[in-house]
């Protein structure tokens, strides 16, 4: 299963109309100045009973949009190519304008104002107030009601979902201070009552989230069937990475401390955000003590071999920091100004870092395979950047858009530390130089495929890599590289952070991320500039 995608270039004409599933054309209605134009560029999902674009782009109609209202009357008068009512099945959650004078409106598709999981619609609109862009899952296949009645409520699923997993939730909820008195907490917990979409049926259920970092890191994603309290679906989602180097390279580096009682902790208030970046030692326990306990010193010069791990955390939490709010004016992973928080020696021996849902770990690695993870910048940067993404395209980590939340975290690892292709090489089996965990360049060198003829159809199991989120992001890992060769970084991650935080959606396709970052391109740069980014995805088969 390499595509389910085909691109319909011109494909609204007067004449002929848009040919939808079973064959129904779409006819020019009362207004034709709201009809799709006939160069519209469409993109369609193959993978659905009846057809629906997944993104749209060109100057879509020679009506302007200046409202809510106005998109509505166009989703009205395309009803038979969006097969969505705007009143009843669109609800429009907000209305952003960029730095660009474009303006996005983001619906989220209801059934029955019960929101679709992991679902978005968003109409992009110029300056001039025509439609650029459309994009999104529109369910077209989702019924107007659903069989099920709500039997549970919010507390029930959260316990239904308490049941199913190996924790304890009296395990999992941790409290800890702060230097100055502020409380955190090592659990969050979420249940939102949804409509979960799942091989061609439509549940109402619960999605509950539990996000953990002890007793064991948990980011559990789990959907509670409303009605009878039975599990839908569960999975443990911790983002976790593992890197590649010499592990703590002895460099000296320059902390922001905070000074309380006569001591110094690794505790950074001084960034301009509303939260802080806080850093902790787990102690090797990994069961009872994360966040850990704070990293201090008497004379605020933290030298000491078992603070390294500690020191580098730190510090390049803070490198990554500078780098979105520098270039993108974000403030910390969620542009709102959240805690950034880590945890170093976590557990024993632990071979991997991990971004667990609401703050950072990282293992000390065995010594052979792996020493300190946090001593790698781009590690860190991968890792925040999946809470990045979290807080944005939401991109559902399985299959094609797994393997793109991979990618994208790749990605901006490279473009806080490019100096090579390589991604983890300063922690990654000590005792050996010159490899790495995955390679940009050349993803093959590391048992990744590069084209879309080597795509690796794996089960969505955890031990089928959820789909190949690992494996298959060497693709668009290597379109980013004949990108950035083609285009330049200071481009390319402009447009990518474009992409990630206007354009893609929880499910986004290789093709979908291939139209987000033309569109973002096009918006940006021009049609030149554009034109690189297609050719580099059509070097790697994502047409």
């Amino acid at each position: 299963m390499k595509q389910h995608w085909k691109t319909v270039a011109g494909a609204v004409t007067l004449s002929a109309g848009l040919l939808i599933g079973s064959g129904a054309s779409v006819n020019a209605e009362a207004d034709p100045a709201w009809k799709l134009k006939p160069e519209a560029n469409i993109q369609m999902d193959q993978s659905v009973l009846e057809q629906a674009p997944s993104f749209i782009s060109g100057k879509l109609s020679t009506q302007k949009i200046n409202s809510k209202q106005d998109v509505d009357k166009f989703f009205k008068e395309n009803k038979d190519v969006f097969k969505k009512n705007p009143k009843s099945q669109l609800e429009l959650k907000d209305v952003k304008t960029d730095e660009l004078g474009m303006t996005h409106y983001v619906y989220q598709p209801v059934v029955h104002n019960v929101p679709i999981d992991q679902s978005r619609v968003i109409v992009h609109v110029d300056q001039q107030g025509e439609i650029a862009a459309i994009n999104g899952e529109f369910h077209p296949d989702a019924p107007e009601k659903i069989k099920q009645q709500r039997e549970l409520n919010k507390k029930e699923a959260l316990d239904a979902a308490w049941s199913q997993i190996d924790v304890e939730r009296s395990e999992a909820d941790v409290k800890k201070k702060s230097p100055e008195g502020k409380s955190f907490n090592n659990l969050t917990e979420k249940s939102e009552l949804v409509v979960l979409p799942q091989d061609g049926e439509y549940t109402l259920a619960y999605h509950v989230q539990l996000q953990f970092a002890e007793p064991t890191p948990g980011n559990w994603q789990i959907w509670v069937n409303a009605e009878d309290g039975s599990i839908e679906k569960a999975m443990n989602k911790v983002h976790e990475a593992t890197g590649s180097g010499t592990g703590v390279l002895g460099d000296q580096k320059s902390l922001n401390t905070y000074y309380a009682n006569s001591t110094y902790y690794l505790y950074d208030v001084t960034k301009p955000m509303s939260g802080v970046i806080a850093t902790y030692d787990n102690n090797n326990g990994g069961q009872y003590s994360l966040p850990g306990y704070y990293v201090t010193d008497s004379g605020n010069t933290f030298y000491s071999e078992r603070q390294k791990a500690a020191v580098d955390a730190h510090y390049y939490a803070g490198e990554v920091f500078d780098y979105y709010y520098d270039n993108f004016n974000r403030e910390s992973y969620d542009g709102n100004g959240a805690d950034i928080v880590s945890s170093v020696h976590f557990g024993s021996n632990y071979n991997n870092a991990a971004w667990v849902g609401n703050q950072m770990i990282y293992g000390d690695g065995d010594g052979s395979t792996f020493t300190y993870l946090s001593g790698a910048d781009d590690i860190v940067a991968h890792e925040l950047t999946h809470a990045v993404t979290d807080t944005t395209a939401e991109l559902v980590y399985e299959n094609q858009s797994g393997a793109l939340n991979e990618s994208f975290s790749d990605v901006f690892g490279y473009f806080v530390d490019n100096e090579d292709w390589l991604m983890g090489e300063d922690v990654y089996t000590p005792g050996v130089t010159g490899d790495a965990l995955r390679s940009m360049s050349n993803p093959t060198q590391y048992d990744q495929p590069a084209h879309m003829d080597d795509y690796q159809d794996l089960p969505n199991t955890e031990q089928g890599d959820w789909g190949g989120v690992h494996i298959n992001s060497g693709i668009p890992n290597k379109a980013a590289y004949y990108t950035i060769n083609s285009i330049g970084q200071s481009k390319a991650e402009e447009i990518y952070y474009r992409a990630l935080t206007v354009y893609l959606t929880p499910n986004s396709t290789f093709s979908d991320a291939r139209q987000a970052l033309i569109q973002s391109a096009q918006d940006l740069y021009g049609s030149t500039t554009a034109n690189s980014v297609a050719s580099a995805w059509n070097n790697v088969g994502v047409y």
